[in-house]
């Protein structure tokens, strides 16, 4: 990946020079953060058009989680100062994009979700986990 997710140097200066060459400056630069902002919008648009009797279950909690992978993302990112409330929030991070996967399991099996669409989204949290637990495993790689 193109801004220190993805194999290469792993020590800590190393990865500042890639950050600093690659401008990562907010979390909104993480390709991470962007991944998890467009599921959660594709999320969004998809449960549009789940029944209005699960509007307080099922649609109200995948929308929820899946933007709370943004939110604590971003809350990790300016948490950066102190490894353990950063690896906090990049815990809450990982339990929120699970939970995601969980609702995208119910809507394709409640059929709400067509299997392709919850497949390619179950996918993309699997990505989204992958490259949190990259970040949770070298802290000192993110952390000021």
């Amino acid at each position: 990946m193109k801004n220190g997710l993805g194999e290469g140097e792993t020590g800590r200066k190393g990865d500042w020079e890639r950050r600093k060459k690659l401008k990562i400056k907010t979390h909104e630069d993480l390709d991470v953060y962007q991944l998890a902002f467009d599921a959660a919008m594709e999320i969004y648009e998809l449960s549009k058009r789940f029944p209005v009797e699960e509007k307080y279950s099922l649609t109200d909690q995948i929308r929820r989680s899946s933007r709370s992978v943004c939110a604590n993302l971003a809350e990790a990112w300016r948490k950066r100062r102190y490894k353990a409330a950063f690896l906090a929030k990049l815990n809450d991070c990982e339990a929120e994009a699970a939970e995601t996967q969980v609702w995208i399991k119910f809507a394709v099996k409640c059929g709400y979700l067509k299997g392709i669409s919850g497949r390619k989204l179950y996918e993309t949290y699997n990505q989204i986990l992958g490259s949190l637990v990259k970040m949770i495993n070298t802290p000192d790689n993110w952390t000021l």
